[in-house]
């Protein structure tokens, strides 16, 4: 989180500074006196305008998102909530199965909804856990036993309770923000033939001319890296759930069960977009990419291989 915010201040006070008028150390202006001396007159600093209009932008995506966020993602995947009456016998079992897991974490029961899609998928979604909720796809609901589902449903409540979906919230926000940056600094680079105003001249030289340069290629990759940055937060925030979803039921052989099945399902959530990838179980492009232990998986992927993690369960529970 500290080099995504880094990253975000670097592309906008490089904006800032290149092609507006804020300056990290304004220079003194000189002026004859009724004396007939020179004084130095330092004229107040600007503010760092496209910076402060960023972070203005991402405040309020924030805002907007933990008010509504997780509406607009159920809206998006078109789930419906989940009835424990006058439901099938499985509907009735996954949200029991969801009040069991809230007890044993010690929240209240989030809202249970189910997406219509045969894929095997699942994922939380709120702020914090007075507005969070649950969403699993039909087929991880047919497919699963009841044990299986209970693995999978502490699992998403483990993203609730260590607060994984405020960070995941917060991400999105700076990812906005760092697009907005981006934007403008291209828009810039474009009308004025990609020269900055301070990119060579007094006070720049040779490591100002270095300076510019690097900002200009963050600028341009800037979605992707702010891409690549979630990614590996999220990554390692899975690690986290599979081992505290092995706290909450005790029995982690259910969870490398469910994430086994998981893992055979290698056909598309359709119902989920990319936009969420990095909040579900599971990638839900279908991708294969995750399997792979390499340098470009560890990079582009927005879960650890599948394998890693049956693995690391395994040790818990003493298996081979």
């Amino acid at each position: 989180m500290i080099v995504f915010f880094a990253f975000f201040l670097f592309l906008g006070m490089g904006l800032d500074y290149f092609y507006g008028t804020f300056r990290p150390a304004p220079e003194p202006q000189f002026r004859e006196n009724y004396y007939g001396y020179y004084e130095a007159e330092i004229k107040k600093q600007p503010i760092p305008f496209f910076t402060v209009i960023s972070l203005i932008v991402a405040s309020f995506m924030v805002v907007n998102s933990a008010l509504n966020g997780h509406k607009i993602v159920l809206r998006s995947a078109m789930a419906r909530r989940a009835l424990s009456s006058s439901a099938g016998i499985k509907e009735k079992q996954y949200v029991n199965v969801v009040e069991e897991m809230a007890t044993a974490a010690g929240l209240r029961p989030p809202a249970a909804y189910i997406i219509p899609d045969c894929d095997l998928n699942a994922f939380a979604a709120g702020f914090s856990p007075h507005n969070a909720c649950i969403a699993i796809t039909e087929g991880l609901l047919q497919k699963l036993n009841r044990e299986e589902l209970q693995g999978v449903i502490a699992h998403e409540m483990s993203h609730i309770r260590n607060y994984d979906i405020r960070l995941m919230t917060v991400i999105a926000a700076l990812i906005g923000a760092v697009a907005l940056v981006s934007d403008m600094g291209s828009r810039m680079l474009f009308y004025r033939g990609g020269r900055g105003r301070r990119s060579s001249g007094r006070g720049g030289g040779a490591a100002g001319l270095v300076v510019f340069v690097v900002w200009i290629i963050a600028i341009i990759l800037a979605p992707l890296l702010s891409r690549i940055l979630a990614m590996a937060i999220s990554r390692q925030r899975e690690y986290l759930a599979d081992a505290s979803a092995a706290e909450l039921t005790r029995n982690p052989r259910a969870l490398i069960s469910a994430l086994e099945k998981i893992r055979k399902a290698v056909e598309p959530t359709k119902s989920v977009n990319n936009g969420i990838a990095h909040m579900c179980i599971t990638d839900p492009r279908g991708s294969l990419l995750e399997e792979k232990s390499n340098f470009l998986s560890d990079i582009f992927a927005t879960h650890p291989p599948m394998e890693k993690r049956i693995l690391a369960l395994k040790i818990m529970a003493y298996q081979k």
